[in-house]
C-alpha cells in the first residue's frame, strides 16, 4: 500500500498509542492532558497501567481501553480514541470509569477516601443530542436538582472533533492548537507556523511516517487500513440512510398529489426517480 501522507492519522490505533501511549512521548500525553485538566489537578508526571490489571474478574480484566495511567499525585486516567458511534457508549464510558475506582480499594482499615478518576474521549463523530450544539468540549460530572456539582471527583470529557473548524489562523489557546494537529495531521506536509512550541515539534517528529522501521510501517499499514474499512462502512451506511429518507419524503409527498418538480425540489431526487416511485 503506497502511503501519501507525510504525518500518521492519530485517530489509528497503532498513530494514537505511536504519539500518546509510550514512554519517550508521554510528555505529549501530559501536555495534552493539562489543556483539559483543572488548575488543581495538572498533571507533572504519569505511570502507564496496564489495562489487564483493573477489574475484579476475568471478564473485567478483558475491557479494552487505549490508554491507562496514573499521576504521581494518584489520579487515575482513561484515554481513549473513538472512531464510531457504538450503542450504549456513554453506559461503556461509565462502566469503563469504575475500574480504576474499584482498584482503589484497601485491604483492612480504610476510610474510602478516593483519588480522582478522568475519562477522556476523543470523538470521530457527535453525539445525536448534541448535533446543533457547537460546543467541541464537554464536561461531565454528578450532580444535583440544582445543577451543584455533588461528586467532583469523576468527570468525563468528550471531544466532539468533526466539530472543530478553526484554521490555523484562528488559533488562540495551546488547547485549539492540539485540536487542530488532532484533526488535521495527516493533512500536514510540514509543521504549521502556529505550532512552533518545543512538544509540538516532538510530535511531528515522532509521527513522521518516513522515520518508522519496517515493523512499525508494517504495523501502521494494517491500522491503517483497518480505519480506512471502517470509515467506508459508516459512510456508506451513512449515505444509504440519507437515501431512505429522501425516498420516504417522496413517497409522502406523492400521496399529497404534489407536482413532481416540487418534490424533486424538496428532496435532491430527479423526477424521474420519483416517477419510479409511483410504478
Amino acid at each position: 500500500m503506497a502511503l501519501q501522507e507525510k504525518y500518521l492519522n492519530p485517530f489509528t490505533d497503532f498513530g494514537f498509542k505511536k504519539l500518546f501511549g509510550s514512554e519517550p512521548n508521554k510528555d505529549l500525553l501530559i501536555d495534552f492532558l493539562n489543556q483539559l485538566l483543572p488548575p488543581h489537578h495538572q498533571i507533572q508526571d504519569l505511570t502507564y497501567t496496564r489495562n489487564e490489571q483493573l477489574g475484579p474478574t476475568e471478564i473485567d480484566r478483558k475491557a479494552i481501553f487505549d490508554l491507562y495511567c496514573t499521576s504521581r499525585s494518584g489520579e487515575r486516567f482513561i484515554v481513549e480514541m473513538q472512531k464510531a458511534k457504538q450503542n450504549y457508549f456513554k453506559d461503556r464510558s461509565v462502566y469503563y470509569a469504575t475500574f480504576p475506582i474499584q482498584e482503589q480499594a484497601q485491604r483492612g482499615t480504610w476510610d474510602f477516601k478516593l483519588a480522582a478518576v478522568y475519562l477522556v474521549g476523543i470523538l470521530d463523530f457527535v453525539f445525536a443530542e448534541d448535533k446543533d450544539d457547537p460546543e467541541v468540549c464537554h464536561r461531565v460530572q454528578l450532580k444535583d436538582q440544582e445543577n451543584r456539582v455533588f461528586y467532583d471527583k469523576l468527570t468525563f470529557i468528550y471531544l466532539e472533533m468533526p466539530k472543530f473548524a478553526k484554521t490555523e489562523a484562528e488559533l488562540e489557546t495551546a488547547f485549539d492548537k492540539w485540536l487542530y494537529v488532532l484533526k488535521y495531521l495527516p493533512d500536514l506536509s510540514d509543521p504549521p507556523a502556529r505550532l512552533q512550541e518545543k512538544v509540538f515539534a516532538k510530535l511531528f517528529e515522532a509521527a513522521e511516517i518516513g522515520k518508522f522501521n519496517h515493523e512499525e510501517m508494517a504495523q501502521y499499514e494494517q491500522s491503517l487500513k483497518y480505519y480506512r474499512d471502517l470509515k467506508n462502512v459508516i459512510d456508506t451506511s451513512f449515505f444509504e440512510g440519507r437515501i431512505e429518507e429522501r425516498l420516504n419524503i417522496a413517497r409522502k409527498a406523492l400521496r399529497q398529489n404534489l407536482p413532481l418538480s416540487v418534490i424533486a425540489e424538496l428532496t435532491g431526487l430527479s423526477e424521474e426517480e420519483i416517477a419510479a416511485l409511483q410504478q
